[in-house]
């Protein structure tokens, strides 16, 4: 499944919070945006983790776990609507929503093992992490296109190995890519 990268989510917490344009007295300021946003990441992280070996294992709470997720991926928007408008927000949401989708979609084709399923759902899934990437530069220029998709690829990456570990049944591979989704959010704090 897939947390946006903790190296991501720091980027945006960081960069967000430098880039804060509030429009009444009521808006969140940049200087609670950043521990709001690590908050969401980390749940989010946590959520997805939750859904990973929810689902790998058959277990009867995954479709609980991946509603849940499902509503990171709105108080994300919402937290960036707060800064980018409402239609950014909703944006986001919706690309971050059909991530969590795609995600589903290519775990159950790993656990099924069909590689052309998996394939066209990992294939959906990078054009997404671009897609993310593209949305996040136009949304701040201070984040270059480059770099985000950089971030995206490698989120990726982690989360595919995590899931793999999982499936295998190598415990210590699924640790080790577990604590490789969290160390950007232990380096931060």
């Amino acid at each position: 499944m897939i947390t946006m990268g903790l190296p991501m989510a720091l980027a945006l917490s960081c960069q967000i919070g430098a880039q804060a344009q509030t429009t009444s007295s009521t808006a969140p300021s940049a200087v609670t945006l950043r521990p709001d946003m690590r908050k969401l990441w980390t749940d989010h992280t946590v959520w997805t983790r939750d859904y990973i070996i929810a689902a790998v294992g058959d277990q009867p709470d995954a479709p609980a776990a991946a509603k849940r997720l499902m509503r990171d991926q709105e108080d994300i928007g919402e937290a960036a609507a707060n800064y980018y408008g409402k239609a950014a927000g909703d944006k986001l949401t919706s690309l971050l929503k059909e991530r969590i989708s795609i995600a589903v979609d290519l775990i159950k084709a790993a656990k099924a093992g069909d590689k052309a399923v998996q394939q066209q759902a990992d294939s959906r899934w990078q054009k997404n992490a671009v897609d993310i990437a593209d949305f996040l530069s136009k949304a701040n220029p201070n984040w270059p296109k480059a770099t985000l998709v950089d971030l995206m690829k490698t989120h990726l990456s982690t989360t595919t190995n995590e899931v793999v570990a999982r499936l295998n049944k190598n415990w210590d591979e699924d640790v080790k890519a577990w604590d490789s989704c969290l160390q950007p959010h232990l380096d931060d704090v």
